[in-house]
Order: C-alpha cells, then structure tokens, then sequence
C-alpha cells in the first residue's frame, strides 16, 4: 500500500482581479490540478511520498520523494532508508511541466535509490510568486528556492537532471553551489547557445514571425488562458502527440488534461521565463557563455531526442571546452525524450546513475 507524507495545504495566493476573473473563465482551480496529478501517478508502483516543503517568503516547492529518509519531509511516514546506495536524483521539469510527466520514469529511475521530482517555483503545485522582470534576478530566485528546498529537505549533495527550462536552471544552480552537486545531467536543455548576431529570419516562416510579434508582450501560454471554456480542446488538439507518448500508459484525455491544468492557472514561471527570453526563445543570459565556469571534477552528460528540433551543437560545443562531457542521443525521440522513448531514457539515466554510485565509493575509500 501506499504510503504518503501529510499533505500540507499551501497558504491562499495574493488577491487580485485576474486571479478572482481566471477562474470563472477557466475550468481549472488547484483542487481540480490535484486530481489530476492523481491520475498521473496512478500508474506509478513505488511507494512515495508528497508534501509541500515550505521555504523562506511563504513559499513552498511541490515534492514527490521515492525511497527517502524519514528525517527529511518531517513525517514518520516515509518509508526507513538505511543507507543511501547513490546521492539522491532530483528530476527538474522544462516549462509547462509538472512532477507528473515523468510518470513512465520514477519506478525505474527509483529501483536504484532515492529519487526526487519537484514542481518548479512559479509551477505546477508549488507557490506561484511574482518574480522580477531582470532576467538575472528571476534566475536567481529559480536558483534560491531550489537550494532552500535542497536545506529543508536534508540533502548534502545530489544528482540534478533537468529537461528544457529545468536543464537551464540544474547549469546555473551547478555553477552557484558546486559542492552540492555530484552530477549534472541535461534532457534537451534550454537556452544555452546565444542568440546569433545575424539571425536567420528568413528560415522562418513569415507567419509564425507576424503571431511572433503579435504575441510577444503576452506570455508563451496567454493563448491557452484567453480560450477559457475551450481550454482543454485546445490542448488536446494542439498537443494530441502527448496522448500517443503516453499511450501505453492511458487510453483517455489524462496526461492532456493534467497539461492543462497545469497551465491555466495564474501564470508566475511562465512570466519569468519570459522575462527571461529574447525573439524567437533564445535566453538572455545564454549558458554556454557561462558553462566553462562549471568545476572540471563535476561529470557533465546530455541527453538528447535524435527527432528534437533542438540540436545537439550546444553539447558538442561544450565538449569542445570539457572533453569528458557526454552526450547519448536516443533514438525516435524528440523532445520529450523522457517520454518518447522512457524505456530507453531510463536505461541510460540508470547507467549513469551507476557510474556516479561507483565514484561515490571510490571517493569514500
């Protein structure tokens, strides 16, 4: 059976007129999220653990834990680990994302050891505060939270993975708090080549360059937002390939439906990641500018969809740099590596768990 940490029910969201207008207008509310993340981790085996870990500002990180200590999320309700085979893995999403995408993955991805998935600051079920328009001082609140919620939780070091945004944000917490991290791992990261001084504007079809400028004071998700009763069929629709990435798992409406919910609410990551882009989705602060401060002794691997739009030349660039980096392209998936092909993510995240478990040793003896 089951066993779950108490649920500790986050503080109500500032007032205002959009937050009391968004939902009249769209079919979701946090209670209406929940189930959904319910139906998401239906099809998930292990025991685990969910809570939110309270950090400073009367904010708080959504977290589901595997195979965990019972001293971290304060509940004698988590499963005893004695002692830990491997420095926990913390699974990071990309924008858009919840804990509940990485469904086909936490059974595997936790027979090896203790494993964390974690709503983003600004997403899913974590606290939606407001973060600066500069670019750095909103990564910078990305970065805090996840270090306050890595203190609250009890952890010395930890394996961080994360896919698009989230593999963005692993880099930059890498390069502030090195100690802290035994390996980074980046799933189709975003934002790390710099925006080419002369852009090729001219691959890009003139259409999509018009909806661009149209849409560009507006938040990448506004549209979905703005559909209100017609939300939901909007998503099924534009991202039908979701219920096919899922299909061995649901049969229905449910990994849509969840992507739904997680985006119809007030949008607050969504924003910073905004503030955070320049025409058309590159980073401001571009990571590769930054990479090379990375400490040489903290093992680097990307993992990238032989299908994705995103390229691997941000990887091979960065070998360049750090000839021990690794790269393993997976083959028929795209961006949603994790998803596309999960039996074989999972293989190679294990396989480089495995190696990072051996070093640990190594470094006891």
């Amino acid at each position: 059976m089951r066993r779950m940490a108490e649920e500790i029910q986050p503080a109500g969201e500032q007032s205002s007129w959009i937050l009391s207008w968004l939902p009249s207008w769209c079919p979701t509310s946090p209670s209406l999220l929940k189930d959904a993340e319910e139906k998401m981790l239906k099809s998930v085996k292990q025991p685990f653990s969910r809570q939110h870990v309270r950090i400073s500002n009367d904010n708080y990180l959504w977290t589901v834990a595997f195979s965990t200590h019972p001293q971290p999320l304060s509940s004698s309700h988590l499963q005893p680990h004695t002692v830990a085979p491997r420095p926990p893995l913390v699974l990071l999403h990309g924008v858009g994302g919840g804990v509940g995408l990485w469904a086909q993955n936490l059974d595997s991805l936790s027979s090896s050891g203790p494993v964390y998935a974690l709503d983003l600051l600004g997403f899913g079920r974590s606290s939606r505060p407001q973060f600066s328009r500069d670019a750095e001082l909103a990564e910078e609140l990305f970065i805090a939270a996840l270090e306050e919620w890595r203190e609250k939780v009890g952890l010395e070091d930890m394996v961080l993975l994360g896919h698009n945004l989230g593999g963005y944000l692993a880099a930059a917490y890498t390069l502030k708090h090195p100690n802290r991290v035994k390996s980074l791992l980046l799933v189709e990261p975003w934002g790390f080549p710099p925006r080419p001084e002369n852009p090729n504007h001219n691959s890009i079809p003139v259409w999509i360059r018009a909806i661009g400028a149209l849409m560009s004071p507006f938040n990448p998700l506004a549209g979905l937002r703005l559909a209100g009763p017609l939300g939901p069929t909007l998503v099924q629709m534009i991202r039908s390939d979701f219920k096919q990435k899922y299909s061995s798992v649901f049969g229905d409406n449910t990994v849509s439906d969840y992507i739904y919910h997680l985006n119809a609410q007030t949008p607050s990551g969504e924003t910073a990641f905004k503030n955070m882009t320049i025409p058309y989705g590159w980073a401001k602060r571009p990571m590769l500018d930054r990479f090379g401060q990375i400490r040489a002794d903290i093992p680097v691997f990307f993992i990238y969809g032989s299908r994705s739009s995103i390229d691997c030349n941000s990887g091979h660039a960065l070998m360049g740099m750090r000839p021990d980096v690794e790269i393993t392209v997976i083959r028929g998936a795209g961006h949603y590596v994790f998803a596309d092909q999960p039996e074989d993510f999972n293989q190679v995240v294990l396989q480089i768990l495995a190696r990072t478990d051996t070093t640990t040793e190594d470094e006891k003896i």
